[in-house]
């Protein structure tokens, strides 16, 4: 048995692009172009980048929500590719996934205790009387009154509605959350709030998570592991210690350097990244990242980089894609 809960290899999702008075294939969108990592048992593994850089559609193939181009994803033990709906359906118990914007997630026109006695008649589990004592628990352990069973999601704030995402998302036990920027929706004062209530459910019922985020400095203080996403590709992947303190991607660099510091006596220079993201139809040919990358040389542009070791590293402890990976000294 691996010791890796999930892994994924080589993942490729693309969209067809549709064109013309007959709607036929005139392209396609590189959301995710080969993307691979590994998350152990009870790991949390961020998933960095900017928007549109494929992280949620990761996260999506990873639940089978979307059928891959190509690639594998094992979980448990088990491709969830090659496994027919009936089977999948059962396997959805252990993978859950909390959504960014928890209003549009819940169904407005139900109500709490349906919202989340739902998995339960889903999966036939427990009789009427055990489905609504268990809803009083999620919301308990989730910091609400069980008085919230009979209102409506309207009623409550972003904060609480994230909440009653999170109590869903946990119901049946799972084992691994795919956490979809669950708190870039919310205001700055309630984020830590659901980061810590994220981080004492993983401690009590053994959670898994892959936190999807776009900020660095949110995905440092929940993550083990963090893997930097760029236009469909992972461009480094390392613990979350070395890859704040020690950078070797350019990317990497640039959004590290952009995080602010709490202090008005630092002064922190800033990598600015100049331009615009490729788009996905068309990326650029080479190292993706060229394009943008104030330290190209005419070989970035040839030469497709792959995720191998560090610099004075070895084995998958510090992956990064780089063809200059060595060279750069960041100022």
């Amino acid at each position: 048995m691996s010791e890796y809960l999930l892994e994924v290899n080589q993942l490729k999702m693309h969209f067809p692009v549709l064109g013309g008075v007959f709607r036929r294939r005139i392209g396609k969108v590189y959301a995710v172009d080969d993307v691979s990592f590994k998350i152990k048992a009870g790991q949390t593994v961020g998933l960095v980048g900017e928007s549109g850089c494929g992280k949620t559609t990761v996260g999506r193939c990873i639940l089978r929500l979307y059928e891959p181009t190509d690639g594998k994803v094992i979980f448990n033990g088990k491709n969830i590719f090659d496994i027919g709906r009936a089977e999948l359906r059962g396997l959805r118990r252990d993978m859950q996934m909390i959504f960014q914007d928890p209003f549009e997630s819940l169904n407005s026109r139900h109500t709490i205790g349906n919202i989340l006695e739902e998995p339960f008649l889903i999966h036939r589990i427990g009789t009427v009387g055990e489905r609504k004592e268990a809803v009083r628990n999620l919301l308990h352990r989730v910091g609400l009154d069980e008085g919230a069973v009979g209102r409506f999601p309207h009623e409550f704030s972003g904060g609480q509605r994230q909440r009653i995402g999170i109590a869903r998302a946990i119901a049946l036990n799972p084992k691994l959350v795919i956490c979809d920027e669950p708190v870039s929706a919310l205001d700055v004062s309630i984020r830590s709030q659901i980061l810590n209530l994220l981080l004492n459910l993983q401690q009590e019922l053994e959670l898994t998570y892959l936190f999807i985020a776009h900020d660095l400095a949110v995905v440092k203080h929940i993550s083990d592991r963090i893997a930097v996403m760029y236009l469909g590709k992972i461009v480094e992947y390392a613990d979350a210690d070395t890859l704040y303190e020690n950078p070797v991607h350019p990317y990497t660099h640039a959004l590290i350097s952009a995080i602010p510091v709490p202090d008005p006596l630092v002064r922190k220079k800033k990598q600015i990244l100049r331009g615009d993201v490729p788009s996905p139809i068309h990326p650029p040919p080479g190292c993706v990242f060229h394009t943008r990358c104030p330290y190209m040389k005419n070989r970035c542009m040839e030469t497709v980089p792959e995720l191998v070791p560090a610099p004075g590293t070895s084995g998958e402890d510090h992956l990064q894609a780089c063809l200059r990976a060595g060279e750069i000294t960041f100022t």
